[in-house]
């Protein structure tokens, strides 16, 4: 085991800063309490558990595993010491509002392009709660237990050469389809590619992104936000935020991709970060339609 503390100035929302890294309760790799964290990842150096808490101002973290050392190095970036919000000053009522409630959340920076990139594959085009089941299950069956204290009872996300070698069909179990397989295949098999992204700059960034087929811009600011800290990352196509944006920011029922976009822009470079704001205050909207109905496919 090994420990690093690092100290830090104002205020730190532990549990909400990482909370984009969970994809739903249950997640194998990943629990949050209050202002403490464990997580399980994967490092260049090899597997990682972190351990992560506040105490009297400092970022306490203990991390075991052959990839520790790398993870300590990169606490303070994951959990956002560095995010930069001196040029956010949001002259809208509620997300000045909302600012003042939530600024303890960061915009924090795995680095860890994969582990962000294979949840949104599964992500696209389905409901969260079937990409979230099927995420579960991936890690469960093809991940591995995660060094440090079994009582952690954390799980590794599934190695990229095993999600390569992987048959199609043998996604079918987890509910995941042909398409999104395939795409989690080739995304796994250029795994070192897809890493080296966290070292470049952020336009090129999306473009290495977006440059494999089934990769598009939703994909790529999903992955954005959590791997690299793009504080401005706006998902555009999803199913929810159009609407969310629309209602919260101008009282209106309904929204599109270019309303949404629009009524951003005066908060840009921090788009994402209002979205970030928005999402974490819980604000309802109102119903577009029918939900997306869940797939079954487990039994193909």
């Amino acid at each position: 085991m090994a420990t690093h503390r690092i100290p830090f100035h104002g205020p730190l929302d532990l549990a909400r800063t990482l909370a984009p890294l969970r994809r739903g309760f249950g997640d194998p790799t990943i629990r949050l309490a209050g202002q403490r964290a464990w997580r399980a990842t994967r490092t260049a150096d090899g597997p990682a558990t972190l351990a992560l808490q506040i105490r009297d101002g400092d970022v306490v973290a203990e991390a075991w595993g052959p990839g520790r050392e790398r993870a300590l190095e990169a606490v303070g970036t994951l959990v956002g010491l560095d995010d930069d919000r001196s040029a956010f000053a949001p002259a809208h009522p509620l997300v000045a509002e909302l600012d003042r409630r939530f600024r303890g959340i960061r915009i924090g920076r795995s680095g860890a392009v994969l582990e962000s990139l294979v949840p949104a594959i599964l992500e696209q085009k389905v409901t969260g709660e079937e990409a979230r089941s099927a995420f579960r299950a991936l890690v469960r069956t093809l991940g591995e237990p995660a060094p440090g204290p079994p009582e952690l009872r954390l799980r590794l996300p599934p190695a990229a050469e095993r999600l390569a070698a992987l048959p199609y069909h043998d996604f079918h179990p987890f509910g995941i389809e042909r398409r999104r397989a395939e795409l989690i295949r080739r995304a796994a098999a250029r795994a070192d590619w897809f890493e080296a992204i966290g070292e470049l700059p952020m336009d090129e960034a999306y473009r290495r992104l977006t440059a494999l087929p089934g990769l598009g811009p939703w994909t790529a600011a999903e992955v954005a936000i959590r791997a690299l800290g793009d504080a401005d990352a706006v998902s555009v196509g999803d199913y929810h935020i159009p609407t969310l944006v629309c209602w919260a920011l101008a009282r209106e029922p309904h929204g599109d991709d270019a309303r949404m976009l629009e009524l951003l822009e005066p908060f840009r470079p921090h788009r994402g970060r209002v979205i970030r704001l928005l999402e974490s205050a819980g604000i309802r909207t109102q119903r577009r339609g029918p939900r997306m109905a869940p797939r079954r496919i487990g039994s193909i």
